[in-house]
């Protein structure tokens, strides 16, 4: 297994904001709890669905939740340079090839549950690496030992990636940019979703200017000062390393094949905490 530290901004920081990324980690919790496997895509570039990726699964790692990443944007990632500081020789890419483990090619983060798999070099057939059987193992295996599996998958919109991993998921989010995409453009995005046989649980409406005159621009503004100064360390990582949402207990995986026993084993093993 690599190390690797993660660097947020001191926006992703912001109390208004990680109350917001709680919000869409109760409403996903809600959603059932077989919901554990879950893709982010949106419709072009820029939309700031990485930027979603990560900070939902920061969110599960705070409230306690065993978390993983997975950048499968593999043709164009942006989380390696956006969040990434030291050196990760290994990706997705070498496990799906077949050249590395998956246990070899996943990265502990200095955030605690949290962990990541990078995309790695870039191959020359992404839509077919991620739509083989190796993935949908990986997959599996990753269900097995971690609570939530996030995947940030390409924009929908430019390629067929995000449909293709989008089978292989419980549920799938969708990233807008406000006032940026079409009602119609994202409306063919939904369908192509729905055809790849996608579950939608739902729409983030990202980019939002709450620094305006308008009503809810005053309330989102009075609300994160006041809030933010009264109970900021309230609703810190202690109170969210204790408390959940779902709390009721999941019902029991079926036995993976046998060939994977000893990767679950050992995925196990070096992901394991104290507690």
């Amino acid at each position: 297994m690599q190390n690797a530290k993660l660097h947020f901004s001191q926006a992703e920081n912001n109390y208004q904001i990680k109350e917001a990324y709680k919000t869409l980690r109760s409403n996903i919790e809600f959603s059932g709890q077989n919901v554990r496997i879950i893709s982010v895509t949106s419709c072009t570039p820029g939309e700031g669905k990485t930027t979603v990726a990560m900070a939902l699964a920061r969110a599960f790692a705070e409230a306690g939740k065993k978390t993983i990443l997975v950048d499968a944007d593999m043709r164009k990632s942006v989380l390696v340079g956006r969040y990434r500081t030291g050196s990760v020789r290994l990706g997705l890419t070498h496990c799906l090839v077949g050249r590395e483990r998956l246990s070899s090619v996943i990265c502990e983060t200095d955030t605690p549950n949290l962990y990541v798999v990078f995309s790695g070099p870039v191959p020359p057939n992404p839509s077919e690496l991620l739509g083989g059987r190796i993935f949908e193992k990986v997959l599996e295996n990753m269900k097995q030992v971690f609570d939530y599996v996030i995947i940030d998958t390409p924009p929908l919109g430019s390629v067929i990636d995000a449909a293709v991993v989008s089978k292989l998921c419980d549920g799938t989010v969708m990233v807008v940019e406000s006032n940026a995409i079409s009602y119609r453009f994202a409306q063919r995005v939904k369908d192509q979703l729905d055809k790849a046989g996608a579950k939608i649980l739902g729409v983030v409406l990202n980019k939002v200017d709450i620094s305006g005159k308008g009503y809810y621009g005053h309330y989102g503004n009075y609300y994160g000062k006041y809030y933010g100064k009264y109970y900021g360390n309230y609703y810190g990582k202690e109170a969210d390393s204790t408390t959940g949402v779902n709390s009721r207990p999941r019902e029991k995986e079926p036995s993976p094949p046998d060939d994977d026993l000893d990767e679950l084993s050992y995925l196990a093993e070096v992901t394991r905490k104290d507690g």
